[in-house]
């Protein structure tokens, strides 16, 4: 699948490489409703010292005070990484009408991996899920950023 230019998903995929360039994780997320932007969030666990201050939740926190509502529906999301079991939830719970991913997460991902939240008979709301939106770019961020990471001296080398 591909992204046109000043869609939500490339805009979302610039937020990512902006998170990468602030050491966190390259997730970006946009809310949408009615082609309009209601919110553009990134990763920003480390900068918040916050470890719900995911892309999504983010979005999603923006996207309600800008609607001033308690849910999203009609609205959807568009993110760079398959959603986790966190952010899954709050989806749920914010009713959003879509969610569009980029690369699949098979070690946290909780959409189509995982926990596969939205299949669970106790989940209340199911948005319609179009992954793979991006996904050759949102990877190769993904990729350069953790490689980046194990290179010799990089936080998650073991000392010598």
């Amino acid at each position: 699948m591909t992204d046109a230019p000043g869609s939500p998903m490339e805009l979302a995929l610039a937020l990512a490489a902006e998170a990468a360039a602030h050491a966190e994780a390259p997730v970006g997320a946009v809310i949408v409703e009615d082609g309009r932007v209601l919110a553009a969030e990134r990763n920003r666990m480390r900068e918040l010292n916050d470890p719900t201050a995911h892309a999504e939740m983010l979005a999603i926190r923006r996207a309600l005070a800008q609607r001033g509502t308690g849910r999203l529906d009609g609205c959807d999301l568009y993110v760079t990484l398959e959603p986790c079991a966190m952010c899954a939830g709050a989806i749920a719970h914010a009713r959003l009408r879509r969610l569009y991913y980029g690369a699949d997460d098979a070690k946290a991902g909780a959409v189509d991996h995982g926990v596969r939240l939205f299949a669970s008979p106790n989940c209340h709301h199911r948005p319609e899920v179009i992954a793979g939106l991006g996904e050759t770019r949102s990877r190769a961020l993904l990729r350069a950023f953790f490689a980046g990471l194990r290179q010799p001296g990089g936080p998650l080398t073991p000392p010598g």
